[in-house]
């Protein structure tokens, strides 16, 4: 009975009932969750000369934590996750616009803290393949562990390009996903298939620049770096390669969801019309007497 009380009141003394507050730990903890993740599976790859991974399990692990970030924060804060699907919230009137600069910041932090806890995670795996040098470019680079770097053939023009058409097919896939009134997905397994979304932009657009698609989980650990010894480079690289993660994802989001709206949720049938077009249930219907039921 003294242990249920004790618990009881510290619940009482810990529970934050702000709300506001209460959203803004989840999102910091569902975004470290992901990049923690995220990052140590790069460094696990990086650091062991692809012995004990490649850009496979790279793309598996971010895919995974992806999932398991929506699960830790989804009902709290709606484990948004990326600036670029808070702004396409707002863009659609789900989410206020006072509170985007606010879950932007939170996801920033959480993503420099996030990288602070894999360099350390990785401390002695990092000074024993770089021999204490952190470079950005060359043979041992180990920047890109962090945040994200194009190709040596990549222009910023194409990253731009890149970074639109994957944020933007992102969005219109996470909206088809959270759309009721479209497929569905059975309650519960939405953060599976945001997952399997994520693995598909990753294993067929991540060549280029490593699919960032998210201003923060580019930024925050690119600040990291700078203050970590990887210096003003992680910046300059690139031909400043630095701004187009951050900028092109918005640009994305925006377009992205215009896309969804215009072509699909726009025309869904008012809840006056009736469920089914007549030539929609038509085709259902020649489709199930060709499968002979």
């Amino acid at each position: 009975m003294g242990h249920m009380q004790l618990q009881t009141k510290a619940k009482g003394w810990l529970r934050i009932r702000n709300l506001l507050v209460r959203q803004c730990l989840a999102e910091f903890l569902g975004v470290f969750v992901l990049m923690v993740f995220t990052q140590s599976a790069v460094a696990q790859a990086v650091t062991s000369g692809e012995r004990k991974g490649n850009s496979l399990t790279m793309f598996l692990a971010g895919s995974f934590a992806v999932v398991i970030a929506v699960y830790v924060s989804g009902n709290v804060s709606g484990a948004h996750l990326n600036p670029a699907f808070s702004l396409a919230m707002c863009l659609l009137g789900r989410f206020p616009w006072v509170k985007l600069p606010i879950y932007s910041l939170v996801h920033l932090v959480s993503a420099f803290c996030a990288s602070g806890a894999t360099y350390a995670l990785y401390y002695d795996a990092l000074q024993n393949y770089t021999g204490g040098n952190l470079t950005v470019t060359g043979p041992k680079e180990t920047a890109s562990i962090f945040a994200t770097y194009p190709a040596s053939y990549l222009s910023l023009n194409n990253g731009f390009l890149d970074q639109v058409l994957g944020t933007g097919i992102l969005l219109v896939g996470v909206l088809a996903i959270l759309d009721t009134r479209n497929k569905g997905v059975p309650a519960g397994l939405e953060p599976v298939v945001v997952g399997l979304l994520i693995l598909t932009v990753g294993l067929s657009m991540g060549v280029n620049c490593g699919c960032p698609l998210n201003p923060a989980r580019d930024l925050g650990p690119r600040l990291f770096t700078y203050v970590a010894g990887w210096g003003p480079e992680v910046f300059s690289a690139g031909n400043g390669w630095w701004w187009v993660p951050v900028v092109a994802p918005m640009v994305g989001a925006t377009l992205g969801t215009a896309t969804y709206q215009l072509l699909v949720a726009l025309h869904h049938p008012e809840d006056s019309e009736p469920a089914q077009d007549l030539e929609l249930v038509q085709e259902k219907a020649s489709n199930l007497g060709n499968n002979g039921l």
